[in-house]
């Protein structure tokens, strides 16, 4: 395979002929380019030639399942993909439409050890991408995808016969019969489906009803031009629209899905977001009292409360703080056999008898569901409102080059690490640990904490703070500990919003 090239522009004789793929599209869990700017379809081409000589290098069996989004142009990448595939003598599995936990659960359905799925997720139009795995429930992480970046980059794909194209014909209804059984609600709950136009209204509203619910539509139909907003429910446009619906409808609750389907968003009765940790961590009380005794992966972003919550302490739950990314959290969750994983971006990961251990929107939304089918007599907001009281920042994030980022990084984390072995302090409460799994998260003796990673795409550090005792006191996290801290390093720049 010839190496791809960098620097080809649209409308000329070499783009027509020659692999366009820029390094930057390789993230550390899955890949993403503006198409035709970025990559051609000759370059997606020698990324399937490459996915399929990573996956005989490792000797996997050549079997895997492909799906793609509701994107003007997604069939188009899924085909070019398809050729570098089978140029690669894979067995190629195409499932058709699909969400992203569509073509995960086609790996078990169809006893496949490796998933491509074309999608851009909630990215804006132009934007495509591919969510890889190798080994179910898992998805490529940093190590997959720098060995995957090295062939593709380096023209190393190898050519190999055995390359077979089989169409499953109607798995959407195969995945919408089983996603269906993660709850069979008794309770009369009105549900607002929100889908943004994006690929999840061709599968959450049916699967929602099947679940014994009254499903309220809401921007459900296909439309790749995003008309009102993009599907991503961590965005406000969204969130306001799933507010109104409720408020509008006197629903029991929003369920949100992003263009892709693997995450889930949540506004309650009243029309308020809850956010993801915050209902990763009503799961987990939720969940513990039916499973004794076990453990939750969430990630460092997330609420302090896992830690202090008195009902999780009183089921016997562990919690592990891991690094944030769906595909870390998702790992972590398989590799320790945890019952579930939260992230706050929306991932949710239900394991052994709630799930696969993949990410999957439409299985989080059960899992809601079901706790308020276990809870007949509350609503959404009470539920919330029965956690503790805790004081969480928006994410904040100064630049920082993406050449010096990690550097600087270092020596902050050796500044806690450091403190915390001294017996130190932060504003008068004693430091109680610092975990440097992603950055580091300074834990306080109150419950409090401060958080300072690496942003894994821009060139930013990324910054939150959580107080136990008053918004006041958060802030103060900020303005008197963390921000006077990173404007000792010079190489750090703005903040992008502060608090």
């Amino acid at each position: 395979m010839r190496a791809p090239r960098q620097d080809l522009k649209p409308n000329t004789a070499a783009y027509e002929t020659q692999a366009l793929v820029k390094p930057t599209g390789f993230r550390e869990y899955d890949a993403r380019w503006i198409l035709e700017k970025e990559i051609n379809l000759l370059g997606i081409q020698a990324l399937g030639l490459g996915l399929a000589t990573y996956v005989h290098e490792q000797n996997i069996e050549p079997k895997i399942v492909i799906g793609h989004d509701f994107r003007s142009y997604s069939i188009a990448v899924k085909q070019a993909l398809t050729i570098g595939l089978l140029q690669g003598g894979m067995q190629v599995l195409d499932i058709g439409l699909a969400l992203s936990p569509t073509a995960y659960f086609a790996q078990f359905a169809l006893d496949c050890p490796c998933v491509a799925m074309v999608t851009a997720s909630h990215n804006e139009n132009g934007w495509t991408g591919v969510k890889m795995g190798a080994n179910k429930p898992l998805t490529f992480g940093p190590d997959e995808m720098g060995r995957l970046k090295e062939i593709v980059l380096g023209g190393l794909g190898v050519e190999r016969a055995g390359g077979t194209l089989t169409h499953i014909e109607d798995f959407a209804e195969t995945y919408i019969a089983d996603v269906a059984t993660k709850a069979q609600i008794k309770r009369p709950l009105r549900v607002v489906a929100a889908c943004g136009n994006g690929t999840a209204g061709a599968f959450a509203p049916e699967a929602l009803r099947r679940m014994g619910v009254e499903v309220i539509e809401m921007d459900t139909d296909l439309d790749w031009t995003f008309p009102k907003y993009n599907p991503n429910p961590e965005d406000h446009a969204m969130l306001m629209q799933m507010a109104a619906k409720v408020k509008e409808t006197g629903a029991d609750l929003a369920l949100g899905f992003d263009g892709d389907g693997d995450r889930c968003g949540v506004v309650d009765d009243t029309g308020e977001e809850i956010f993801a940790d915050k209902i990763g961590l009503m799961l987990a009380r939720d969940l513990s009292a039916v499973y004794p005794n076990s453990t939750f992966v969430v990630d460092v972003k997330s609420t302090g409360l896992y830690k202090t919550d008195e009902v999780l302490k009183a089921n016997g739950a562990t919690t592990v703080y891991w690094k944030t990314g769906h595909s870390y959290i998702k790992r972590k969750t398989a590799e320790i056999g945890a019952l579930a994983g939260f992230e706050k971006s929306g991932h949710f990961f239900m394991a052994g008898d709630l799930g696969h251990g993949y990410d999957d929107g439409i299985v989080a939304a059960a899992a809601i569901l079901a706790m308020l089918d276990r809870n007949p007599d509350k609503k959404l907001s009470e539920l919330k409102q029965a956690l503790p009281a805790a004081y969480t920042s928006l994410t904040m994030s100064p630049h920082c080059a993406d050449e010096e980022k990690y550097d600087v990084l270092a020596r902050i984390v050796k500044e806690y690490e450091e403190l915390a072995a001294a017996g130190g302090s932060i504003l008068g409460r004693k430091i109680v640990e610092a975990i440097t799994v992603n950055g580091v998260r300074v834990h306080l003796e109150d419950g409090s904490w401060v958080l300072v990673r690496a942003s894994s795409n821009k060139p930013e550090l990324v910054v939150v703070v959580e107080s136990m005792r008053s918004e006041d006191d958060m802030r103060d996290l900020f303005h008197k500990e963390v921000k006077p801290r990173l404007a000792n390093h010079p190489e750090i720049g703005a903040f992008n919003q502060e608090i």
